[in-house]
């Protein structure tokens, strides 16, 4: 069992950054691949980054180049530096731990309960 838990979010202006960190309990972190998603309303569930256990990235096409992710094994924490922001970031963000390095919620096996993102224009 893994246990995740997100925080960071908020309320900002467009072009504002966030940093949202998620901390994790239980497994080997450090040996897990991690992935962070969001759901705007009324949305399916959407890739947003992940991270391989030997740090490998990858990116949306709508995030890559703004958004930055990277973690911490030593304080079993996973991090999403969101900069440049936009209204279309809004959305709720969860953070996942997966059994595979994939940018599909399938491949994910626990996930945290999420943190919201509000981007004002």
């Amino acid at each position: 069992q893994v246990h995740l838990v997100e925080s960071g979010g908020g309320l900002v202006q467009a072009g504002d950054s966030l940093r949202l960190s998620c901390a994790a309990s239980g497994r080997t972190f450090s040996s897990a691949a991690m992935g962070w998603f969001r759901q705007a309303p009324g949305k399916d569930r959407e890739f947003v980054a992940c991270i391989s256990r030997s740090d490998s990235t990858y990116y949306a096409t709508s995030v890559k180049g703004r958004f930055t992710i990277s973690r911490d094994n030593a304080k079993n924490t996973l991090y999403l530096q969101m900069n440049s922001l936009k209204p279309e970031d809004t959305a709720v963000y969860r953070c996942a731990y997966g059994s595979m390095y994939s940018t599909a919620v399938k491949d994910y096996v626990y996930w945290g309960q999420g943190t919201q993102v509000t981007v004002s224009s």
